[in-house]
């Protein structure tokens, strides 16, 4: 018998609902909580969630609670919810969640206000629980859909790793198993800085050799942070740091790409973000990510200055001329 045979879901967004239907097409039982009644309710008597992830039909054995105490019984956790709201939901969850029980933290951000990563947000909320994280080039979609993906599954112990790639796993859903938690979470969070960047580049027209300059060397600022923090190279050049970074890069349905996309048609982010439900990651990230990279000394040019558009201090068009008027220098910088 698998390991992990319950699983909860803590966050019912579009990427929880997706893990969640993933979970149970491998058999397991699942029960996934929302904040939000009507989403608990579609799930419960429509088998959708017809709020954050309409027409993905969902396995009728998926139920949903609003009340944290209906996790209690499960064997592993996956937290979904915004990486901006997971200090307070994790504190919530803390007395559900049993001594030694993995939580797969699939939030992808640093905190704004400590510039923790979050297995630091866990392990101060919840210390009695095991951090692993999951990250990759995946849309909630193409997962709840079945159509094939692959993701980067770091945990340090390799055992409990493999038992959490078979407990959400499929044969169209492939985890891969790293013990580099921090590359998982540095690529995860930069990327969606980034992908605000080739938003800008597609919306002002700026052309595909300049997206792809921009992936390329935004791929370079990700890799100096990442390194400085501790994480392994080769985990930034897998499925959680290049091949996220690609595919957020490379899509509008990516929701930091398409806000990118309208601020660079002259949209205002107050207009982009006010008609959206879904959480835009890279906005709330940007400033932990340029202040990770000063504390660390690490040069990231981009990043910086995404957060100054989104910041205003700064317009689209003389954020673009800053970064064209840069000193030439050499590629390994």
């Amino acid at each position: 018998m698998a390991r992990y045979q319950t699983i909860g879901v803590i966050g019912a967004g579009a990427w929880g609902t997706a893990l969640a239907q993933s979970a149970a097409q491998a058999g397991r039982s699942v029960t996934i909580w929302a904040y939000e009644p009507e989403v608990v309710e579609a799930i419960n008597t429509a088998h959708e969630n017809t709020v954050f992830l309409p027409g993905a039909p969902l396995n009728p054995s998926i139920t949903a609670s609003s009340d944290p105490a209906d996790l209690s019984d499960c064997d592993a956790f996956l937290m979904v919810s915004p990486a901006q709201h997971a200090r307070g939901i994790l504190t919530r969850f803390a007395p559900q969640i049993a001594q030694g029980a993995p939580v797969l933290l699939c939030a992808k951000g640093f905190e704004r206000e400590s510039l923790a990563l979050m297995t630091d947000v866990l392990r101060e909320t919840v210390p009695h629980a095991v951090p692993a994280v999951l990250s990759g080039p995946s849309f909630a979609i193409d997962v709840a859909k079945g159509l094939p993906t692959a993701v980067t599954l770091a945990c340090e112990d390799q055992g409990m790793g493999e038992a959490l790639m078979e407990a959400v796993g499929s044969h169209t859903f492939r985890p891969y198993w790293s013990s580099d938690l921090i590359g998982a979470e540095v690529g995860g969070s930069v990327k969606n800085v980034l992908a605000i960047a080739a938003g800008i580049v597609e919306g002002r027209g700026l052309g595909k050799s300049a997206h792809a300059a921009l992936i390329a060397r935004g791929f370079a600022e990700m890799t100096r942070l990442g390194l400085a923090l501790g994480a392994k190279r080769e985990t930034l050049t897998g499925l959680c740091g290049l091949g996220d970074l690609v595919l957020t890069c490379s899509s509008p349905q990516s929701r930091n790409m398409s806000c990118g996309l309208a601020l660079g048609q002259g949209q205002t982010l107050e207009s982009v973000l006010g008609a959206r439900k879904a959480v835009t990651e890279g906005v709330a990230t940007a400033p932990a990510v340029v202040a990770l990279a000063k504390k660390h000394a690490v040069e990231m040019p981009i990043c910086a200055a995404v957060d100054a558009v989104l910041a205003g201090r700064i317009s689209v068009d003389d954020a673009i001329t800053a970064l064209l008027n840069r000193p030439f220098g050499p590629e390994t910088d």
